[in-house]
Formats: structure tokens, C-alpha cells, sequence
């Protein structure tokens, strides 16, 4: 049901974990299957320099949180524009319909990060 993709990020999460001294930390929540997501960036000279990730949630939730983190490293404002939660799903080999909410989660993080960072300018 899963590609390889979405079961290595979601057994082998890259950039788990707490990120100390972050620069801005946004927290989404589904309410109708309840996964969270609180993501957590370092923001330097105006681009992501450190992104991490808490995740309670699905498989697909997780998997698309990690990759999130990676997409996001080293991202400034016209690079975080283009990740979305179909470019999220198709990199992970696309998800079943039944749990692109997982992508959809990791979409609304980004989109309050954005909002919250004023689209990076530290």
C-alpha cells in the first residue's frame, strides 16, 4: 500500500526531534484523525539552515513530516512556495487517497511557518 519512500521516512524519520534555540515553531493538528505536527525551523542570512520535526500522527503524517524537514533545509521564501501537498505526496511515489492527509498536515505547517516567519527574513 505504501512506497518505499513513505515506509523509510516513517521507520527511519529524518530530522526528528526537538530543535533547540529555534527561530520560529508552529504546531498543526487534524482534528478529525488527530495527528500533530510541530515543527520546529533555525532560520540564517534569510534561508532555513535547521529543520526538525514531532509528529503524532499516521505512517503518512510522519513520512511526509520528514521529508518536510528536508525539503525545507537550506530553503528561502520563493523555494517554500513550491512545496505543497501534492508535491509532498509525489515525491513520496504519491499516497492513497485515504491518508493524503498526511501531506495535507505537513502543506498547513508550512503555510503557518510561512505566515509566522513574514516569508523569512532573519
Amino acid at each position: 500500500m505504501f512506497s518505499d519512500a513513505v515506509l523509510d521516512h516513517f521507520r527511519n524519520p529524518h530530522n526528528a526531534g526537538e530543535l533547540p534555540d529555534a527561530t520560529s515553531i508552529v504546531e498543526v493538528s487534524n482534528p478529525v484523525c488527530g495527528d500533530v505536527l510541530k515543527l520546529s525551523v533555525r532560520v540564517k542570512d534569510g534561508r532555513i539552515a535547521e529543520a526538525r520535526f514531532l509528529c503524532r500522527g499516521c505512517t503518512t503524517a510522519i513520512a511526509c513530516a520528514s521529508l518536510l524537514t528536508e525539503q525545507l533545509t537550506q530553503c528561502g521564501s520563493s523555494e517554500l512556495r513550491s512545496i505543497t501537498a501534492e508535491s509532498l505526496s509525489t515525491a513520496l511515489g504519491g499516497l492513497p487517497s485515504a491518508t493524503f492527509h498526511g501531506a495535507q498536515l505537513a502543506a498547513d505547517a508550512l503555510t503557518v511557518l510561512r505566515k509566522k516567519l513574514g516569508e523569512i527574513k532573519p
